[in-house]
């Protein structure tokens, strides 16, 4: 079974969605292959000029899966490798939940839009896993250092506005406009000179990985051999609790 379904909904444009709706999406070394295999064969094709990445179901991703972690697979900084080294533009659509790894895959893309029912939280602290796939150097990057520090030490969730407020997002729409408005902005990226993007997004891209760098090179001196999980034992039991206070948040 292939958890990451690939659609070309318009010319230029690819559409990646996470696909375990009812594991919230969840992340497994599958899933994460499936994702990285897409990825690098959209980068080999010249006829994709932008990316989309959306999650299905109620939820964009949820973070690291249980069964998983509790089956002893291991993560690193290397599972999202063909997200951050694209060649594309990828904008994250995101759906509903975005937690942890979640929140991490959608901070690897270039930018986000939400949809209302969209709701952000870093729970490495909560849950006692340390950051590995870039959020300490990309997160204050997206919403300044104080938000960032905020958003890590408290594990509280973000609402889609509050996330528009602080720059999280770039744009908020109802829910069945996300996909047409996200698949719309990457038309728009589509139609652009691709040597003049390609050599704009590198500058950026090394404005911001360089300004970050040193937070990288913590992460991933931290992650070398797989995350650091303070507790396995209480990590599920966490986790189902964050996941509950955000469901009961879109149920009010």
């Amino acid at each position: 079974m292939d958890f990451v379904l690939l659609e070309r909904p318009a010319e230029g444009v690819a559409l990646l969605t996470l696909d375990r709706p009812a594991k919230h999406n969840a992340l497994t070394p599958e899933l994460l292959a499936a994702l990285g295999a897409h990825l690098d064969d959209l980068a080999r094709d010249p006829q994709v000029r932008a990316i989309v990445l959306t999650g299905a179901g109620r939820a964009f991703c949820a973070g690291l899966d249980l069964s998983a972690l509790e089956a002893g697979a291991s993560f690193g900084p290397e599972d999202i490798a063909a997200l951050t080294r694209a060649p594309q533009p990828v904008i994250a659509a995101v759906n509903g939940v975005a937690v942890t790894g979640g929140l991490e895959l959608a901070l690897a893309c270039d930018f986000r839009i939400a949809a209302t029912t969209a709701r952000f939280a870093d729970t490495h602290a909560r849950v006692g896993v340390v950051p590995g796939w870039g959020l300490t150097a990309r997160l204050p990057q997206a919403v300044g250092e104080a938000w960032a520090r905020r958003m890590s030490f408290t594990g509280d969730y973000v609402d889609a506005a509050t996330a528009h407020r602080i720059g999280l997002v770039t744009e908020v729409v109802e829910p069945e406009e996300l996909l047409p408005r996200a698949i719309e902005l990457a038309s728009a990226v589509a139609t652009t000179e691709p040597t003049t993007l390609r050599a704009i997004r590198s500058i950026y891209d090394e404005a911001r990985d360089g300004t970050g760098g040193d937070a990288l090179a913590r992460e991933a001196d931290h992650a070398r051999d797989g995350f650091a999980i303070a507790d396995a034992a209480s990590f599920a039991a966490r986790r189902e609790a964050l996941l509950a206070r955000a469901r009961g948040g879109e149920e009010r």
